[in-house]
């Protein structure tokens, strides 16, 4: 028996079972719209993952806490200029004392702009390697024993701890996902199969082979999953596309590398694409042993 391609042709009307067929593509709407969503999720918080990896691994804060402001300045300007002789430090640069009292009214008040009040000095530096760092803090303890060295990717590790964590779990939600769709694929194969098995019968005797039959459920299956996946894509990317114009209009640079670039796009666009492929496997493995065991 040839199986047409044709839409109209009378093998591809044979497992056509008008609402159980809508019902399916639905479904498969839903399970992809998900899908590309938590998708979307993993990709942003892996590229915004990244994006903190690169911008905090090399940026340190020195903290000199002296209260004789003479003795203060002096070791700022002495720890400056021997960071910027200093190899692999890219930068290092005095936070200017009138952005630290802006940055401290908020907790301190007006109290925070009086000149008597000791304010410690604040040195920002991005170097390369952990050579520099441990250089940074030689001559910070050298230079200026009160002064302090902070690493930014330290104290925001539980910011990247659950960002990474966010990431996994979108990539379970998609495995999980992908798993629900093989196991709605296998139950509605064997339901088609209980439905059609006086057609499937006479198919037999007309000739048909169980290959013949079961590329007339995985054809179906794959249309309808291919069908559902590209509404349910459509509506998840339109979704992702608002979200990150919203990310786009806040103005943070944390919330910037959430954005999704031109190959994370590409990905999503592949979802719908692979779920029909694993839909259409899935049919054919779940029809071929059912009427091994049973016809």
């Amino acid at each position: 028996m040839k199986l047409s391609l044709n839409p109209n042709a009378p093998d591809r009307r044979l497992l056509d079972e008008g609402r159980r067929t809508r019902a399916m593509t639905w479904i498969m709407s839903v399970m992809l719209f998900l899908t590309v969503l938590s998708g979307g999720l993993g990709l942003g918080m892996l590229a915004a993952t990244a994006q903190l990896d690169r911008q905090l691994s090399g940026r340190l804060t020195v903290q000199i806490v002296e209260p004789d402001a003479a003795v203060r300045d002096r070791q700022a300007r002495e720890l400056v200029a021997a960071l910027r002789s200093t190899a692999g430090v890219v930068r290092a640069a005095e936070v200017d004392r009138a952005r630290l009292a802006e940055l401290l009214k908020p907790w301190l008040g007006d109290t925070g702009l009086d000149p008597d009040l000791p304010m410690p000095a604040m040195i920002d530096v991005d170097v390369r390697g952990d050579a520099a760092v441990r250089a940074t803090e030689e001559a910070a303890r050298r230079i200026a024993p009160s002064a302090r060295v902070d690493r930014h990717a330290q104290w925001l590790s539980p910011v990247r701890s659950f960002m990474a964590t966010l990431t996994w779990l979108a990539g379970g939600l998609v495995l999980l996902m992908a798993s629900a769709t093989a196991a709605v694929v296998l139950l509605a194969a064997r339901a088609g199969l209980d439905t059609h098995r006086d057609t499937i019968e006479v198919l037999h005797m007309l000739g048909s082979t169980d290959l013949q039959v079961a590329r007339l459920f995985q054809r179906r299956i794959a249309i309808d999953t291919l069908l559902g996946g590209a509404i349910g894509a459509a509506l998840a990317l339109g979704l992702i596309w608002l979200l990150q114009s919203r990310f786009d209009a806040l103005g943070s640079e944390l919330m910037s590398g959430v954005a999704l670039q031109q190959r994370d796009w590409f990905l999503l666009l592949l979802l719908p694409l692979s779920f029909a492929l694993l839909a259409t496997f899935a049919a054919r493995v779940a029809v071929l042993r059912a009427l091994a065991k049973t016809l």
